[in-house]
């Protein structure tokens, strides 16, 4: 019999929990031929997201949890629950019943015909503003487009993966996570599956433009260098522009006497190639400070209790003893 996680990062959802299990019960007991294991990673909730998810426990021997130290935000509460699924194939699910998990089926349905990432790629999105869905989508395009690996569009963290996209994940260890763009770095089997995005069933989102604005500069900056060749170019335009303006100004002084004036639009340009300059050390400043968080080397997360015991924490001080353990296996 095959084990089957289902990996749920949890974040102050207490509104949403028992819907969320009543559900995914239905779904578990209507695929007896599998092993289901329910993770649980809850990302430092201040409500009583944690005590729900321990009373399932209680009542479900297939509920795991893990309560991380305090709040990393998702992407490390996704590599944090990877390390500790034990199935033979993970499925990546937000608890806000945004992403159906009636589709579970048709996904292990994919996954028994050898593709190795099933995921689930949005027709329609429910209960979001037109300027949100717009910003996505031009975001993703723009990305697609810079980029040097095929970015998946509409799609979000629903998906099943097999055991060895799982182990490549866990391989990545950098601090700073854009795991949207890593699904696709890693390559593998892959099968789209479309859906209509429900409303989310309870509760209030965690995101808000701010987060995505920096989720989307995590993008740009962890797989592409564009933005740094951009500037470049566009560095070396200018200063082509201005050396032929310097010529056209020296050459009409010597030849014609003209006194050189134009204080306004001297300051313009002043002012114009400060812009760009300043604009050109932020963008090397981004990589730079990347650069500097990964150099440091800290563990991606520490986890203060794994299912009704304390953790020490061995596994998450050292990240070479997370992948030793995961390559003998």
């Amino acid at each position: 019999m095959k084990t089957v996680s289902i990996l749920i990062p949890a974040y102050n959802e207490k509104d949403v929990l028992n819907l969320l299990y009543e559900r995914l019960k239905t779904i578990m007991d209507s695929l007896g031929y599998y092993h289901f294991e329910i993770l649980f990673v809850n990302d430092g909730s201040s409500d009583e997201t944690l005590d729900i998810i321990k009373a399932f426990r209680n009542l479900d021997n297939r509920i795991s949890y893990l309560n991380l130290s305090r709040n990393f935000g998702k992407e490390t509460a996704m590599i944090a629950g990877l390390d500790y699924a034990k199935g033979d194939a993970v499925i990546i699910l937000d608890a806000d019943l945004q992403d159906p998990p009636e589709l579970i089926p048709e996904m292990l349905r994919y996954w028994e015909e050898g593709y190795d990432d099933i995921f689930a790629k949005r027709r329609s999105r429910a209960g979001e503003t037109w300027f949100k869905k717009w910003t996505s989508s031009t975001f993703y395009k723009v990305l697609k487009k810079i980029s040097n690996i095929p970015i998946q569009e509409d799609t979000g963290d629903f998906r099943l993966l097999d055991r060895r996209c799982v182990n490549a994940l866990k391989n990545m260890r950098e601090s700073q996570r854009y795991t949207k763009g890593m699904y696709s770095w890693i390559g593998y089997k892959k099968k789209e599956i479309l859906f209509d995005r429900d409303p989310r069933a309870a509760g209030e989102t965690k995101w808000n433009y701010l987060n995505l604005l920096n989720l989307a500069i995590e993008g740009i900056t962890s797989f592409t260098i564009a933005p740094l060749r951009l500037s470049a170019v566009f560095g070396s335009v200018i200063s082509i522009f201005a050396f032929l303006y310097m010529i056209w100004i020296i050459g009409k002084t010597l030849l014609f006497g003209n006194s050189v004036t134009g204080y306004p639009s001297l300051m313009t340009v002043i002012l114009f190639l400060g812009g760009i300059q300043l604009l050109s050390i932020g963008i090397i400043g981004e990589y730079l400070g990347r650069v500097f968080n990964e150099t440091k080397n800290r563990p991606l997360y520490y986890i203060d209790e794994y299912n009704d015991e304390r953790n020490n924490n061995e596994k998450e001080n050292d990240s070479t003893l997370v992948v030793s353990n995961y390559v003998s296996k």
